[in-house]
């Protein structure tokens, strides 16, 4: 037998170069698959953009529009209520990543360490967090008992702190060779000058991944916003767009001092696609840049813990 048979022998399964039968089944399903994603998505920008009439005649869609119009997004930001809960969305996601991220590397780094007191029973209950999530009621009761019902805090305080991530976290800290917290500490060297000068410039890519979960999290959340504020001006765009989708506002946007015809011509297909467009843009335009740190972040610390 030849060295280069013996060395092939001598491979693991999983380092074999595919056959090509195996190649183009694995391209023909991630072709199907990144169709099944475009096409969808596509639909709802074409829609958005398209003639209300050309949306009435094609049955309340549009594959390409016919005229490029922007009339469906005129619509909802002239009624201001939009370009309001945008506004809270924003704010929202920053002050709640901000503070959920502070919040989680503080204990992550805390947990991390060996031989903290009361470390073990802390991380047992975080732990029985994750596997028992507390209930709607519960949860309800604890927020209208220290009076955070309609206020922001309740949108972010409640869900401060997420156990996977923290679990993911902590277990990237772990991971960081401990000569590097004894040199420090023979320096002189406190346990937050150790954080914030050793762990975190290390940990970038585990925080940029737990800063875009808790970001994906607060944008996206709306349910939590329709239970906890009674007024609806202070909604976020998401729970708005619950609204629109579900037909609640679209006779909002009707022109009452219009003629009869303009409001056949209405089609409230493209202004609920507009504002799916709006509540989805900001994560696709932040994403690409928080993609590359997926792997090392969360696969690192996942295994690791």
């Amino acid at each position: 037998m030849s060295s280069t048979a013996l060395i092939r022998s001598e491979r693991p399964a999983w380092k074999e170069k595919p056959k090509p039968v195996t190649q183009a089944a694995k391209g023909l399903a991630l072709i199907v698959t990144v169709v099944a994603v475009v096409i969808p998505f596509w639909v709802v920008i074409a829609t958005s953009f398209a003639p209300d009439q050309q949306v009435i005649d094609n049955g309340g869609y549009a594959v390409w529009p016919k005229e490029w119009t922007f009339t469906a997004y005129e619509r909802i930001f002239d009624q201001g209520q939009v370009t309001d809960s945008l506004l809270v969305s924003i704010g929202i996601t920053l002050v709640g990543t901000l503070f959920s991220l502070a919040s989680t590397v503080m204990l992550a780094y805390a947990l991390a360490r060996p031989g903290v007191v009361g470390g073990r029973p802390v991380m047992v209950m975080i732990l029985f967090t994750f596997l028992f999530p507390a209930g709607m009621i519960p949860s309800f009761l604890v927020v209208n008992s220290l009076g955070l019902r309609n206020t922001y805090w309740a949108l972010f305080l409640p869900v401060l702190v997420n156990a996977f991530n923290l679990v993911v976290m902590r277990g990237f800290f772990q991971g960081i060779p401990g000569e590097l917290f004894e040199s420090a500490k023979l320096d002189g060297a406190g346990e937050l000058r150790i954080l914030w000068t050793i762990v975190l410039p290390l940990s970038k890519a585990v925080i940029a991944v737990v800063g875009l979960f808790y970001a994906v999290g607060y944008w996206n959340d709306f349910f939590r916003a329709l239970l906890y504020l009674d007024d609806s001006s202070k909604w976020p765009l998401q729970t708005l767009m619950r609204t629109y989708v579900t037909g609640l506002n679209n006779n909002k946007l009707i022109d009452v001092q219009g003629a009869a015809a303009e409001q056949v011509h209405y089609a409230p297909q493209t202004v609920n696609m507009a504002v799916v467009v709006l509540a989805t843009v900001p994560i696709l335009l932040v994403y690409p840049f928080i993609q590359r740190y997926f792997t090392k972040g969360v696969l690192t610390g996942a295994i690791k813990s």
